[in-house]
């Protein structure tokens, strides 16, 4: 099956012929996403000499699969940053967070991008997620959004336990946006690399960026790729990746008006999405940790049988999947790759609101190296004490990831010695591979790289192909 997000397909990019990657530069960025586009751009402004290098093309990655929510609502994420951080840490997020959502308004209105203000609603299927939406409502309050308010009423064609409503967020089309970024990067003297896979950097300022396509000197390195591609700092200890999928119907009619995500299970988004063909409504969930023992497929399947029981006549167009990564004390990073080492910064772990987290790291990098002062921005350090009350996650997830490897290693050798199913091994470090029956990839359990089926790296912290022998390039069947 092949999975091509709504977005992608509205705007479809030919596979780029890799140019030849050279020169002396005063930042190279790596990534070709929201946070990396907005990072150039913002540099260039300055008078910074810029090149973005990308592996694939631009808006590849997690933000052309986004449901592109631009919104201070955000499920239950704010209730989770108050558990592990004090009042002040939860409203410089709060604060970061407005900033992005009202740059990228700015940006939209200034280039022509086309852009819907609607409410935003965290809503309750039953009881516990009541409690926990009113937990979230509370937290809200105390990081500033005083805006933000309780409803009982919650305009959905199914029963709820109400809702927090917060008026006045954005949709929009994230590659739309992604080409806009992009067209004003270069119009400003970035020199954009697409088609050109980063596979390490070395020496000291200047530090040499290299590629597939050669190599490049820069002063500064950003590492926009959302996970770090260099394990330096150990940024893939630190963070769960997860997948979560998003589907397309049309509808005779507009099917919601707002932004919807629950709080409890069954995790649903929606949201609707203009269309030149009519009203389209986009349904998503079913997040789960990537290459996890299970079916993607089916992942997709019950989102389907959702969407018929509370909206009939809805049909499908496109259906699709984007990865994310969940830091284990919740809140992102934009900082130095390793403590007072501001050659390499690095930016990521939106916790899947990357539209105005991925913005607010931009201006946080950008000031940074600028020298420019955000008050909210110490909210995004990388190292600091904060990371410490994150440290029963951060031990959960890497005991998750010591079981992987065992339990991987082990069914991959005794399925050698037994004639059983190839399973190829990740790149990084080792982790036994998953096959992903829906987008038909090799799927990483340890720190969500993934592969394509010749091979090559699709995303995630590996920057080296597999290298498959030929009973593993045979794509399996299912599970």
């Amino acid at each position: 099956m092949s999975l091509t997000s709504l977005w992608n397909d509205r705007r479809p990019h030919v596979d780029p012929v890799p140019p030849a990657v050279a020169g002396e530069w005063d930042v190279v960025v790596v990534g070709g996403g929201l946070t990396g586009l907005t990072t150039a751009g913002l540099l260039a402004r300055a008078g910074k000499s810029v090149l973005v290098i990308e592996a694939r093309h631009v808006g590849a990655g997690t933000t052309g699969g986004s449901t592109a929510k631009v919104s201070l609502l955000q499920g239950t994420h704010y209730s989770r940053i108050a558990r592990r951080h004090p009042a002040p840490v939860l409203r410089r997020y709060a604060d970061a967070n407005a900033e992005g959502l009202a740059w990228i308004a700015r940006f939209c209105t200034e280039h022509g991008v086309d852009h819907q203000r609607r409410p935003a609603y965290t809503y309750a299927h039953g009881e516990k997620g009541a409690r926990s939406v009113r937990s979230e409502l509370d937290a809200l309050h105390r990081a500033g959004v005083e805006e933000a308010t309780w409803v009982d009423e919650v305009p959905l064609p199914f029963a709820t336990a109400g809702a927090v409503r917060l008026d006045d967020q954005l949709q929009l089309d994230p590659v739309e946006l992604v080409d806009a970024l992009a067209a004003d990067a270069r119009a400003h003297g970035v020199v954009i690399a697409e088609g050109a896979r980063v596979e390490r950097v070395h020496g000291r300022r200047p530090h040499r960026v290299v590629t597939e396509a050669g190599d490049a000197d820069a002063d500064t390195v950003v590492i926009a790729t959302n996970m770090p591609i260099l394990d330096r700092g150990g940024f893939f200890a630190r963070a769960k990746p997860a997948r979560s999928y998003s589907l397309a119907f049309r509808t005779a009619e507009p099917a919601v008006d707002g932004m919807f995500l629950s709080a409890d299970q069954p995790s649903r988004s929606l949201r609707d999405a203009p269309d030149a063909d009519g009203p389209l409504l986009l349904v998503g969930g079913e997040g789960h940790k990537v290459g996890a023992s299970t079916s993607e497929r089916e992942h997709l399947d019950r989102i389907r049988a959702w969407t018929a029981e509370h909206f009939p006549g809805a049909s499908e167009t496109h259906a699709w999947s984007a990865q994310d990564y969940l830091p284990h004390h919740a809140l992102p990073y934009a900082g130095p790759l390793l403590p007072g080492a501001e050659g390499i910064l690095v930016a990521g772990g939106y916790s899947k609101w990357g539209l105005t987290n991925g913005v607010a790291a931009a201006l946080a990098l950008s000031g940074r190296i600028l020298g420019g002062h955000l008050p909210w921005a110490s909210a995004y350090e990388p190292w600091s004490t904060r990371e410490l009350s994150g440290l029963p996650d951060g031990l959960r997830i890497n005991a998750g990831v010591a079981v992987e490897m065992t339990t991987g290693w082990f069914h991959k050798l005794t399925g050698a010695i037994g004639g059983g199913e190839e399973r190829p091994v990740c790149t990084h470090l080792g982790g036994v591979l998953r096959w992903n029956d829906a987008e038909e990839s090799w799927d990483c359990p340890l720190h969500g790289s993934r592969f394509a089926p010749d091979g090559s790296v699709l995303e995630g912290p590996a920057t080296c192909p597999l290298q498959l022998r030929p009973a593993e390039q045979d794509q399996p069947a299912g599970r």
